[in-house]
């Protein structure tokens, strides 16, 4: 077996069936095993997605394990000769995964390889590519400095900004979101270490591959990925889950260093989870006290792109949701260029527009090429699948 994909799921089941289609299109001719561990879902993703993508290999707990828990189970089952840990709020483009392996094979000292993610409005998300949080890097980020120089070598390293985007080179930390290793190099450095429920594993698996000798790579292939579509990052128990991951990663890999460097760091980690929390408790106390009203949101606006059956479908779902939609019938063979076409008919000041493409009339690879191209702050990417019928934005799921 080539390759072994894992995807590790919970509560989002519309997410994951992209994902799932996306990758079986980047997978077609390979050698190839899917897993998807699902971490006590409520929202029926297992039934949801089984009936369609038969081939997977599941496993449903029975408890919330964690990230890195419920990937050591599959990585265990798998026998690929490396292993994609993939999110499901993601989607693929349909060479990306064949030209990750192919640089995995062509450089034996490749431990991991990491890719370009684009957020749902096309930007590159910068961790695409980051350094090892060491101490100075850590002070750098949390006093602002790297955001302040984020191309500097020195002050910019958490996010590697110096680096170019649009060619191989070597980084530290490869992101969980899209992450494939060298099954070889995971049976020499360890799986997983499952201190980590969620936050920081990646961080902590791309050092030790670091330490053992092998090589971390960005490769400029595009995914989207939407973010943390899975987590409620205004919950309590995001910030305690985060900053608790920091101070793991810290103690187990800088908890002998001096004093003067480790003191600082650590007040520093709990100082930003306390004024995260203050922030998060004082903006519910304002709402619940009246203090001010929330500002009226308006509906975006949506623009279809797809086949005459997927039109007709959209056209019936905008209804149906009252939402406000221009219908383009078009493919990628008569216009390939897309939404492109049309953006100096969007203005800049215009709502936030949602351009919906039909997966069945596009590629992923051409929304994705589209969307980097787009630069425009008020236009994001949707996708419109026929046999759901369904709407996937960043926001929001219709359907």
């Amino acid at each position: 077996m080539k390759l072994s994909v894992i995807i590790v799921n919970y509560n989002v089941k519309h997410y994951l069936y992209q994902c799932l289609e996306s990758v079986y299109r980047a997978i077609k001719g390979l050698d190839a095993e899917v897993f998807v561990v699902d971490n006590h879902s409520r929202d029926g993703s297992i039934s949801y997605v089984s009936s369609r993508f038969e081939r997977v290999n599941y496993v449903e707990s029975n408890h919330n394990l964690g990230f890195a828990r419920a990937n050591n189970i599959a990585i265990r089952q798998s026998q690929g000769e490396f292993v994609l840990l993939l999110n499901p709020d993601t989607f693929v483009s349909e060479d990306s995964i064949r030209e990750t392996l192919a640089f995995m094979e062509e450089h034996e000292d490749a431990g991991a390889v990491g890719v370009k993610m684009l957020k749902s409005d096309g930007t590159k998300a910068m961790e695409s590519r980051r350094g090892l949080p060491t101490p100075m890097t850590s002070f750098y980020k949390m006093t602002g400095l790297c955001k302040r120089f984020p191309e500097s070598r020195r002050f910019g390293h958490y996010y590697m900004g110096y680096l170019p985007w649009d060619k191989p080179v070597e980084i530290e930390v490869v992101s969980g979101a899209y992450c494939m290793v060298r099954r070889s190099a995971l049976d020499k450095v360890g799986m997983l270490d499952e201190d980590f429920f969620m936050y920081g594993e990646d961080i902590d698996l791309s050092y030790r591959l670091l330490k053992g000798g092998y090589h971390n790579w960005y490769l400029p292939v595009s995914i989207l990925h939407y973010k943390g579509e899975s987590t409620q990052k205004s919950s309590f128990r995001y910030v305690h889950v985060f900053y608790e991951a920091m101070l793991i990663f810290f103690r187990k890999h800088y908890g002998s260093s001096s004093l003067w460097l480790t003191v600082p760091i650590k007040i520093a980690i709990y100082l930003k989870a306390s004024l995260a929390l203050v922030r998060m408790q004082t903006s519910k106390l304002r709402k619940m006290l009246g203090f001010f009203s929330p500002r009226h949101r308006r509906e975006p606006d949506y623009i279809f792109i797809g086949s005459v059956a997927s039109i007709t479908q959209c056209r019936k779902l905008a209804r149906k949701k009252g939402l406000s939609g221009e219908f383009i019938v078009a493919n990628e063979k008569v216009r390939p260029e897309g939404h492109l076409s049309i953006l100096d008919d969007i203005d800049a000041s215009r709502n936030y527009v949602y351009i919906v493409y039909d997966t069945d009339a596009y590629s992923y690879k051409t929304i994705l090429e589209n969307f980097a191209k787009t630069n425009m702050p008020n236009v994001f990417v949707g996708t419109y699948n026929q046999r759901t019928k369904t709407i996937i934005t960043a926001e929001e799921i219709l359907r």
